[in-house]
Formats: structure tokens, C-alpha cells, sequence
């Protein structure tokens, strides 16, 4: 591992998206349109959209599309967020029943302006879904609520099936990454949930900069946490003012790291130069549940 090879520039010959614009895609697409509502798949520009829409699958962004944070590989808008718009729950649980899906994902921008970070927002939909469709199964992304745990458990106490928080990176690039984060309170967030009795999950960036031992450091401290499902995806560089792409690794590499995590004890781990916190979240969900 870190062999050297795929220096920053071009992108290597293993990053192939195939772009198709199917009859799921469109239907998704005007779906969120019709009902004002935002995906992380769009603002984040992930790689994976067409794959994804085209499979029927999306991640819900709730409370609006501009986040309180400055985090430097992050596409979505900073700024002063509007106001919580209370209606939103039930257009998100209507498009997840019009759909109908078999899992949600549900993330959100940081609203650290809020006393609980959005925390009633997430627990409403989460019940919006129960209720319009009960059989659907409920993953969460969570901002870290500014290490408050009172914002988690009331995510908590609606039940999701998965409970994620994304670490991104490795202790010493939080800085100059993830500027207004915290290592540690990451974990802990993590860790209360799972002492909660959660099905937890993490997602980590590669290429900005860490080093392999690093890397294998932050699965042993998720582990710790008790963190069982974890995603390992390689960072691409949204716009020229974002952090730059320390280096790309090869196929070969995310492998070695999934078998790394899987000897750590990850019930699952989801490694590969595309892959994101909800790529085929389904099918972890399905396969550490059932």
C-alpha cells in the first residue's frame, strides 16, 4: 500500500461512471422538483447519481441546502441557513411512499444554529416514513450535533434502523478539513448511539493527504466505538477551491482496506475508489439486519 502510483491530475482509468439518464432517474428527478425537496447526491455531486436514480435509490438532504460549515472537500453551499420549514418531513416520507422504497437514507446540512442541530427534523421524518410506509427500513446520517447528546438520543428515540456518522478523515487533516469538527466527538456520537443499542455506521475519505498506518488508526478507533458498518471511498476534488486530491489509490488498495476492516470486526465494510456513506446502503442494511 501507498505504492505511489496515480499521482493527482488526470483521473485514473478506473474512475469509469457510465452516465444514463433512465426512466428512475427522471422519475426522481421530478419528484424532488415537484416537492421542493433537495438530495446529498446533487449537492455533493456524487459520482454515483446516475447508478443510483437509475436503481431507485436516493439520499434525502434535509433542512434546506445551505449548511453552517466550511469543511474543505465539501460541495454544499455555506452560509446563513432560512427557516426549518416543519412540512418538509412529510413531502420527504410522500416521495419515499411514492417510490416505493425499501430503505431510505436520511442526511442533513450541519444547523448549528439550532438548539438541536435539526435533531426534531430527523425524528419527524423518520415517523413521516413508519407511518406512510412501515415497511421501508430508515438509515440516518447525523451531522455531530456539536458533540451534544441530547440532539442523538432525540434522533434515537424514533428508531432508525441505521444510525450514521461520518468521521471523513483521519485525526491529524480534521483542521485543515473538517475545520469545525472534532475527532473525538465524532466518535463519541458514535459511541452513544451505540451504547443506545444503534446499528452504527461511519464513512472515511482517502487522498488527502494520510498515510496508510493513519487510515487503519481510524478503523481501529471506530471499532473501538463500536462501530460495525463502515464505507471507505476515495476523494475527488469538487471544484478548483476545494482541498486538492493528495493522491488517488488503486482498486488493489481499497481491497487491502476492506480486509483490514473486516479482520478488525466491521460486520461490513464497503470499500472502492466510488464509493460513498450511502453507496448500496440497502444491501448493507439487509445484510447486517437480517
Amino acid at each position: 500500500m501507498n505504492k505511489g502510483h496515480a499521482r493527482p491530475g488526470r483521473l485514473p482509468g478506473w474512475f469509469k461512471v457510465r452516465i444514463e439518464v433512465g426512466p428512475h432517474y427522471r422519475r426522481i428527478q421530478s419528484l424532488v422538483r415537484d416537492k421542493q425537496l433537495h438530495t446529498i447526491c446533487e449537492e455533493s455531486r456524487c459520482p454515483n447519481k446516475w447508478e443510483c436514480w437509475n436503481n431507485r435509490t436516493a439520499t434525502f438532504l434535509l433542512l434546506g441546502d445551505v449548511c453552517t460549515r466550511r469543511c474543505h472537500y465539501c460541495s454544499v453551499t455555506t452560509g446563513r441557513p432560512g427557516n426549518v420549514d416543519w412540512e418538509e418531513p412529510e413531502r420527504v416520507a410522500e416521495a419515499v411512499c411514492t417510490l416505493d422504497l425499501r430503505h431510505a437514507v436520511l442526511t442533513s446540512v450541519n444547523r448549528d444554529e439550532l438548539d438541536d442541530g435539526g435533531a426534531s427534523i430527523f425524528a419527524a421524518t423518520i415517523h413521516a416514513i413508519r407511518r406512510l410506509l412501515p415497511a421501508c427500513t430508515v438509515e440516518v446520517l447525523v451531522p455531530d450535533f456539536q458533540g451534544k447528546p441530547e440532539p442523538v438520543n432525540a434522533v434515537l428515540e424514533a428508531a432508525p434502523d441505521v444510525f450514521g456518522h461520518n468521521i471523513e478523515t483521519v485525526s491529524r487533516l480534521f483542521p485543515a478539513v473538517r475545520p469545525q469538527g472534532n475527532y473525538h466527538r465524532s466518535l463519541q456520537v458514535l459511541r452513544w448511539a451505540k451504547e443506545r443499542g444503534a446499528c452504527t455506521k461511519s464513512g472515511v475519505m482517502v487522498g488527502m493527504g494520510e498515510t496508510n498506518e493513519e487510515l487503519l488508526s481510524v478503523l481501529r478507533d471506530l471499532r473501538a466505538a463500536g462501530c460495525e458498518i463502515v464505507s471507505i471511498g476515495q476523494y475527488l476534488q469538487p471544484t478548483r477551491d476545494h482541498l486538492a486530491v493528495h493522491r488517488y489509490y488503486e482498486p488493489g488498495e481499497f481491497e487491502e482496506f476492506k480486509q483490514h476492516g473486516m479482520a478488525l470486526g466491521f460486520r461490513h465494510v464497503e470499500s472502492g475508489p466510488l464509493v460513498r456513506s450511502s453507496y448500496h446502503a440497502e444491501q448493507q442494511t439487509r445484510r447486517v439486519l437480517l
